[in-house]
């Protein structure tokens, strides 16, 4: 009751001291203050309980969804999640598992991981964790690995099923640090031509790409494609880095700039590794922040040429404010630009977050992912690269020298929905681990699978049947037929990758690719 009492009189010392026009008006000294007395007042004043944690978390969310749409606020959960792919490692068993039928399916253990180094195999499924039971139960994907990763150095006991052995097996596993690999891919796409695809920029990404370059100059490597598509971005050091490694010294690769922020520059220094031969970089829509960064070094210093569709368009830079219970707030401080000085950012209207979010829809609706005649640049925005002086345009995101339109004809509805649906994905995990065995006793190398595997009829009808159960029907015939060359790349490449690693799946993907197939005629 006191204490109660006392919580009062403060309150009261504070309207009082504030106020100027009768009780309960307030006239704060600042806005700062203005933000803590109504904090307080809604704490203790309010008609029911409140969280004030929450409170305080949804001012600040408040706060900044009036700002542009790439500041944020994370809870501790939230920016441990975030971080993670980013930071190159977590603690856990080393699997990659996808969910068949409501149970843990491992696709492939991580080589010389922790589940490996026990004997857990592609293809076995766990059905508990420490005694208890995930498998049949509808466990939500995020509580399975919550329970399977942990501190290193912490055990763990998984239940595993096998096919062909009757009695389930019992594994403890010592969790350890696992890497997370932000490249993708990495192979020979043709004599002298190496093919590296990054899907994010970690803290580890120039290290992984070198590592690869290294591996494919081995084999003949002196001219390369890199490939950005999807490529949403990550750490700038990582996009700059690799940049270094392609610019002559001292080329600018990228500038912030921002209210409060003077011009910083990046620049390349003399130990690029990699400063002749050709290069191309494969972008669409969906490549952002980081991944535009390196592309536009590559197009504005006339390093290399760009094919594919126009980019994202995120040119706002993010600096993380950290509070002392794990939150925190990522506040946009400056614009990225390009050498040429084009602001990779596309316009936004600020408290505006849902169009902004339609973007990509309002294009694909407008045309322009399928025909560039659709697209038309002010002449404003019109700027030239460093060297052979070419014309490139502003405006947000980088457009690429050569356009390659989305093929309508290839892509579907039924397939679109196919895969949305994740119809495709379920039917291939049934059908690898029912023939996993077979199929590595069949095809001793990726080049003899690549060369002579043909996903058979049988597997078609059982996508056809399993999307019919989920009232997934093609308008007719003719796109049913029309669909069926793609289902059958994806689930070939699919079957590769699940027996290999996702090198094999893409070398697989890309032979049909527009995009890649452009670039090719370029060396």
């Amino acid at each position: 009751m006191i204490r109660r009492n006392m919580k009062k009189l403060i309150l009261l010392f504070f309207l009082t001291t504030f106020s100027v026009c009768g009780f309960g008006q307030i006239n704060t000294k600042s806005q700062m203050q203005k933000l803590q007395f109504a904090e307080m007042a809604i704490r203790e004043l309010y008609v029911d309980t409140v969280n004030e944690q929450q409170l305080v978390e949804d001012a600040i969310r408040g706060m900044i969804e009036k700002l542009d749409p790439h500041s944020a606020y994370t809870s501790p959960k939230q920016t441990q999640s975030l971080n993670e792919p980013l930071e190159g490692s977590f603690e856990g068993i080393g699997i990659q598992f996808n969910m068949a039928e409501d149970t843990l399916l491992i696709i492939q253990p991580v080589n010389n991981g922790p589940s490996e180094k026990v004997g857990i195999m592609a293809g076995d499924r766990i059905v508990s964790v420490d005694g208890k039971n995930i498998a049949g139960v509808k466990m939500p994907r995020e509580n399975i690995m919550k329970m399977l990763r942990g501190k290193k150095g912490t055990k763990v006991k998984l239940g595993i099923v096998r096919r062909g052995i009757k009695d389930m097996l019992t594994f403890t596993v010592t969790r350890d640090k696992i890497p997370l690999k932000t490249l993708e891919a990495a192979y020979m796409i043709k004599p002298g031509v190496g093919y590296i695809r990054i899907g994010s920029f970690g803290a580890k990404t120039y290290d992984e790409f070198m590592t690869a370059a290294d591996s494919l100059k081995k084999h003949g490597m002196k001219d390369i494609i890199i490939d950005l598509q999807e490529n949403g971005g990550g750490y700038l050091q990582s996009a700059v880095e690799i940049a270094d490694e392609f610019l002559q010294n001292h080329d600018l690769i990228v500038y912030t700039q921002g209210r409060r922020q003077d011009r910083h520059e990046y620049r390349a220094h003399s130990k690029g590794l990699m400063k002749s031969g050709k290069v191309v970089v494969l972008v669409n829509e969906y490549s952002a922040s980081a991944a535009e960064i390196l592309t536009g070094a590559i197009q504005d210093q006339d390093r290399g040429e760009v094919v594919g569709r126009r980019t994202f368009g995120k040119g706002l830079v993010q600096r993380p404010i950290s509070f002392n219970d794990g939150s925190m707030m990522r506040l946009t401080v400056a614009h990225y630009y390009t050498p040429s000085g084009r602001c990779i950012q596309k316009p936004y209207k600020k408290g505006d977050s849902s169009s902004y979010a339609e973007d990509i829809e309002k294009r694909f609706k407008h045309g322009e992912l399928y025909s560039a005649d659709s697209i038309h640049f002010d002449n404003s925005l019109k700027y030239y690269t460093i060297r052979k002086h070419r014309t490139v345009y502003g405006g947000g995101g980088i457009m690429p020298d050569y356009f390659v339109p989305l093929d309508t004809t290839q892509y579907t509805r039924f397939h679109r929905m196919l895969v949305a649906r994740g119809v495709i994905i379920n039917a291939n995990l049934k059908y690898t681990d029912n023939h996993r065995k077979e199929l590595k006793q069949r095809y001793n190398t990726f080049a003899d699978f690549k060369k002579n595997y043909v996903v058979p009829q049988s597997l078609i009808d059982d996508v056809v049947k399993d999307a019919e159960k989920l009232k997934i029907k093609p308008k007719d015939k003719a796109e049913l037929q029309s669909s069926i060359p793609m289902i059958k790349l994806q689930i070939k490449a699919l079957i590769a990758r699940d027996l290999w690693d996702m090198s094999e799946y893409f070398e697989i993907i890309n032979e049909q690719s527009d995009i890649v197939k452009k670039a090719l005629t370029l060396f």
